[in-house]
């Protein structure tokens, strides 16, 4: 009891102390964006958090873009002074001045879940880690990989959705976007290996961006675990993988851990196991985790709208039907799927995986009228264009019009981020995503089986229940 009145009087002099310190600092800097910084500490997170958990993460942004008439505000989030910046003129401007006035910023908790060997920050590693994608994730390099996706989707479809009559959608797509990351990266397929990293995997995932409270119980506790036991597994795989490649038993260029292992930095230095077990660790995050709420809501647009169902089956059966048997899907088949993109496009406008992401200023700044300080983070919300109606008219109308001829206008359409941070892995990305609508609606139609399915958002949308459905084969 007592130990329960001492934190209390702790957590209450932070507090005060925290309060007059904003206040302070609010007086010393004029002209802050109109806005509230919420509770102590916890500012607007469980705002912002539960309008996601309820389905509705926009509602943040809206509510506070009516309340203020402005397309920048001032917050608190995840325990930071923050403003967020509106629209795509806010998205323009943090994209163009990524490092002049912005850099890439995560929350502590990322840097906890992800603690780089190295004692340099996530921001740090990721820079690192961006120099050394291109190579592997150019459109070049890609068309390699296309025959290893459909083989990998043959294979996913026939165990996990053939002769069944129902199936739940979201474990399967994770699954599958797993599968093939494993693949790529780490030469990784056997189905049993590859179900030991998944669990830990999600729960690794929706620990990201919490509250990072490390208690017995928490989701971030949860995912730090996950991370130790992970990084264990993947040192395991590192120490193999060099023991062949000095034998000759693997090759210097078949996957990312490969060129890692072989790769070193300006100063002639080798990343160490440790390091390469972090970075490989992130790939998979990036390279599943959002593909996967992509494909399943895929499914969740084609089963309520059959119109666009039959779009998308014309065009895959035509090239179904161009192929020999066995043949595999290539780079030209993938260009023949115009109007699949579209549908996946407007999927992701509507369901956004990345639904936004920190910066940091950099140095004191002017936007609007308003002055940023140094220090603040700032964070852009891709359903501030998504869903507004001066942008995307009917914004929730599913229509993959929009994306014809030049499509939507520059900075409005950003499911991948922009400018110098725009995702490495957006081609990858398109790759795996057709390859999938390829394979499902060349086998078969389905219904939704809760036809209001609640959408969650933690911290990417996934169907609350998974997405159950009930399978038609189509006729041979």
């Amino acid at each position: 009891m007592e130990f329960f009145f001492v934190s209390l009087l702790s957590l209450f002099v932070i507090s005060v102390s925290l309060s007059l310190h904003f206040l302070f600092y609010k007086s010393k800097v004029k002209n802050l964006p109109p806005g509230k910084t919420g509770w102590p500490v916890l500012g607007e997170s469980l705002e912002f958090l539960s309008a996601g958990w309820k389905g509705h993460p926009e509602k943040f942004i809206f509510d506070r873009i009516t309340k203020y008439s402005s397309q920048v505000f001032r917050t608190s989030l995840l325990g930071e002074q923050a403003a967020v910046f509106c629209g795509a003129a806010g998205n323009k401007f943090l994209f163009s001045n990524e490092n002049k006035l912005v850099q890439a910023w995560w929350p502590n908790s990322v840097n906890k879940v992800f603690p780089s060997s190295t004692q340099t920050s996530s921001k740090e590693e990721a820079i690192k880690m961006r120099k050394m994608l291109p190579n592997f994730l150019k459109p070049e390099a890609l068309q390699r990989y296309i025959g290893i996706m459909d083989t990998i989707a043959q294979r996913h479809f026939a165990s996990g959705w053939e002769n069944k009559d129902e199936v739940i959608v979201f474990p399967l797509a994770k699954r599958y976007t797993f599968w093939l990351a494993c693949r790529l990266f780490i030469s990784v397929e056997d189905p049993d290996h590859v179900a030991r990293f998944a669990d830990p995997f999600d729960l690794l995932a929706s620990g990201l961006i919490s509250i990072p409270i490390d208690l017995p119980g928490t989701p971030f506790h949860r995912a730090i675990k996950a991370s130790n036991f992970i990084r264990k597994e993947l040192v395991a795989i590192i120490k193999q993988r060099k023991i062949d490649l000095a034998e000759g038993k693997a090759s210097p260029t078949q996957d990312i851990l490969s060129h890692m292992l072989l790769t070193s930095d300006e100063n002639g230095k080798f990343m160490n196991e440790l390091d390469i077990a972090d970075k490989i660790l992130g790939l998979l995050i990036g390279g599943h985790d959002t593909a996967s709420s992509a494909c399943a809501f895929i499914v969740k647009y084609l089963a309520e709208l059959p119109e666009i169902y039959e779009g998308v089956y014309k065009e895959q059966m035509e090239i179904a039907k161009s192929k020999a048997p066995g043949e595999l899907l290539n780079w030209d088949d993938i260009q023949k799927m115009k109007y699949s993109w579209n549908v996946a496009c407007e999927v992701l406008r509507l369901a956004p995986p990345l639904q936004g992401a920190f910066r940091e200023a950099i140095t004191d700044f002017m936007y609007n009228g308003f002055s940023i300080p140094k220090g603040w983070k700032i964070y852009w919300s891709a359903n501030s264009t998504h869903k507004n109606p001066e942008v995307f008219p009917e914004p929730m109308k599913f229509d993959p019009s929009r994306f014809e001829g030049s499509g939507p206008a520059p900075y409005t359409f950003v499911p991948f981020g922009g400018g110098p941070r725009m995702c490495p892995g957006k081609e990858y990305a398109r790759l795996e995503i057709l390859v999938f609508m390829h394979h499902l609606v060349k086998r078969f139609k389905w219904d939704k089986l809760i036809p209001d399915e609640k959408i969650v958002v933690n911290p990417m949308p996934i169907p609350a229940k998974g997405l159950p459905v009930r399978l038609y084969p189509h006729k041979a």
